[in-house]
């Protein structure tokens, strides 16, 4: 049986600017073949179980060659499997997608193509430079720069003088000095404006505005690397005006989310509104507790508890998810009295159409089992379904202030993740390129710490969502900023004082 091959352009680099077809597309892929520029937040949507296969391409350094990409997609596909082919950018804009299809069509096998939004229109437009304008630009030509080792560039140059409007040249940085001297010699304005634009759309942006005599110039001057782009014309005096990307309080910062995958979508587009480059990266996962008796028996005595606290969202869904399992619903509650331990695990409750009657000021177990002290009576009893691996200080608090009788119940474990075998995390956080991770626990600090085993952790910038988090954070060597309360508006906060500091 045929699979099939989906041809899907990534967008420049940006997360946000993948199209929701291209989403819909990896989120069932079963073979992921990808190229360098593909941005590295676009990989979260691919199921964990896919193979992914890395045939990126840099300048002088190709680790496959295109006729080996063309047989490896027919015979991917020619084993059954759903193939994503993924370039970043549009697949078919300089992105030897139709050389890709050729050898797909002649052998049958069905095909799909999701364009992608385009990089020389999207980089500088995040770089504030519009494509056309009615008082500068009524049209936009695109080449690429590139060309085979020992050739010539194939240019007009007088015919993109005499046409005008915007060049935009992809690939263009090795070829950058022939370019500005055939349009000079064309007859181009020496002061016509230029730009180069590094790393558009991510955290290393950065933008080189000058006039086409000074480019080169300039471009050996700031280091200019690739991926880059050149632009030329009278829009690029624009750049500076309409700079908005760069404006943003995150801009420039890459910053890594360490929650749960299934929790971190909030906090990551929260991130990503304020310009950080965002890599969801969990360190944790939570598994479900099978065959646990225990719980089965507790969920038939509900009734007889008089405070049900939970210590995490996990733990309200495994609880609940395995109430409804045993064929029960929020009757078999009877009269006890919810608690949690902040706003994200009070929410999940409330999600569930029940009121949760105390939450303590302070986000953690020590200030939940103070209050729990001092609301309870003697001989209540308090049932606690969480993590298998739940802290004692949680009891310890309760029981100095109360004799009450408390059931800790396990009802899940906290699993260690490793880092993603796309994307390189291990050596961007060795190379500081990574800014700051954000941590939510304390088992998240752990998780992040076994993943980077063998690292040293001391420039890792850790911004804490409490003190406990901190606490591990400091005991791994990392610097910390800590949010002044557990909530996702104080943690960002806390990402926006860390920002100060980083560039």
């Amino acid at each position: 049986m045929k699979g099939k091959v989906f041809l899907v352009g990534a967008g420049p680099g940006d997360v946000g600017l993948l199209t929701l077809k291209g989403k819909e597309v990896l989120e069932h892929a079963e073979v992921v073949v990808y190229d360098s520029l593909v941005g590295e937040g676009i990989f979260q949507f691919v199921p964990q179980e896919a193979e992914f296969i890395d045939v990126g391409k840099r300048a002088g350094n190709h680790k496959m060659a295109q006729n080996e990409i063309n047989q490896l997609l027919l015979e991917k596909a020619l084993g059954g499997k759903y193939v994503v082919r993924l370039k970043g950018g549009d697949p078919f804009m300089f992105g030897r997608g139709g050389e890709e299809l050729e050898l797909l069509a002649a052998n049958n096998v069905p095909f799909e193509v999701v364009p992608g939004v385009t990089s020389p229109l999207a980089v500088p437009a995040y770089s504030g430079i519009p494509a056309t304008h009615r008082d500068f630009s009524s049209s936009v030509h695109i080449f690429t720069g590139h060309r085979k080792r020992g050739e010539a560039l194939q240019f007009d140059f007088e015919a993109m003088v005499r046409i005008g409007g915007t060049l935009v040249f992809l690939m263009g940085v090795s070829s950058l000095a022939e370019i500005c001297r055939g349009l000079l010699a064309a007859g181009m304005e020496p002061q016509m404006p230029a730009a180069i634009l590094q790393q558009g759309t991510c955290a290393a942006q950065k933008k080189l505005i000058s006039s086409l005599a000074d480019m080169e110039k300039e471009a050996q001057r700031q280091g200019v690397q690739t991926p880059a782009i050149l632009v030329v014309g009278e829009v690029c005096a624009l750049g500076n005006q309409f700079a908005w990307y760069e404006q943003l309080p995150l801009f420039g910062r890459k910053i890594l989310v360490t929650r749960p995958r299934e929790r971190s979508k909030m906090l990551a587009d929260r991130l990503r509104s304020l310009g950080a480059e965002v890599l969801e990266v969990p360190a944790i996962r939570t598994e479900r507790i099978a065959e646990n008796c225990r719980l089965w028996q507790e969920l038939e005595n509900l009734f007889a508890y008089q405070y049900l606290v939970f210590t995490s969202p996990a733990g309200v869904k495994t609880f609940f998810e395995e109430l409804r399992g045993r064929g029960k619903d929020i009757r078999s509650l009877g009269m006890a009295q919810i608690a949690a331990i902040g706003m994200g695990t009070a929410k999940e409750v409330e999600a569930l159409g029940l009121r949760c009657a105390w939450m303590p000021e302070i986000y953690d177990g020590q200030h939940l089992g103070i209050l729990l002290g001092e609301i309870c009576k003697a001989g209540d009893k308090i049932l606690i379904p969480r993590a298998a691996q739940g802290s004692r200080q949680l009891i310890q608090e309760i029981e100095k202030r109360v004799s009450v009788e408390i059931t800790d119940l396990p009802i899940y474990h906290t699993v260690y993740e490793e880092f993603p075998e796309v994307g390189d995390i291990r050596g961007q956080l060795e190379r500081a390129e990574i800014h700051m991770a954000v941590f939510t626990s304390a088992s998240t600090v752990r998780g992040f710490a076994k993943a980077a085993a063998g690292m040293d952790l001391g420039q890792v910038q850790a911004v804490c969502i409490g003190a406990q988090t901190e606490a591990a954070a400091k005991k791994m060597g990392m610097k910390t900023v800590t949010a002044k309360a557990a909530t996702i508006d104080s943690l960002i906060e806390a990402c926006m004082a860390a920002a100060t500091d980083i560039l």
